[in-house]
């Protein structure tokens, strides 16, 4: 089997995803996948957002990986954390309680290592919530970028 690629030779995933993210068969009917280049930073916060708040969580990780694989120096580290964030959003939409709080305690271990509020990214905030959400508490979606 090969591997789908860019022009670049790089992967890219083109097989389409339910709206929890799961892979469905190359010729079914749904969404594409969003495995797209990078955004610029402030633009994939607001689209990972409106995703999360939508309810497609995995969409979201997809946008914010995608930044973080192209991400280097320090913000590369919060760009992972965010992901994950989503990831565990994913896992908990799907029902898996056990893999949501393992993402959720992993993102918020990652994110304390980062300076507070930066880049319109309230850390701080997104540290409390991934910990009460690892916890079983908390909001249903976390808001990752202010406004």
């Amino acid at each position: 089997m090969t591997r789908d690629r860019d022009e670049a030779g790089r992967p890219r995933n083109a097989r389409p995803r339910d709206a929890l993210g799961r892979p469905l068969a190359r010729t079914g009917a749904s969404a594409p996948a969003v495995d797209d280049p990078a955004l610029p930073p402030t633009e994939a916060l607001r689209r990972a957002q409106q995703l999360l708040d939508e309810g497609r969580a995995f969409h979201a990780h997809e946008v914010l990986e995608a930044v973080w694989k192209e991400t280097t120096g320090p913000q590369r580290g919060l760009w992972r954390a965010l992901a994950q964030l989503c990831v565990g959003v994913t896992h908990r939409q799907r029902g898996n309680a056990a893999g949501a709080a393992a993402l959720f305690a992993r993102a918020a271990e990652n994110l304390a290592g980062h300076d507070s509020d930066r880049d319109d990214v309230p850390v701080t905030d997104l540290v409390r919530w991934a910990r009460a959400a690892a916890a079983g508490d908390g909001e249903e979606v976390p808001r990752i970028v202010r406004g």
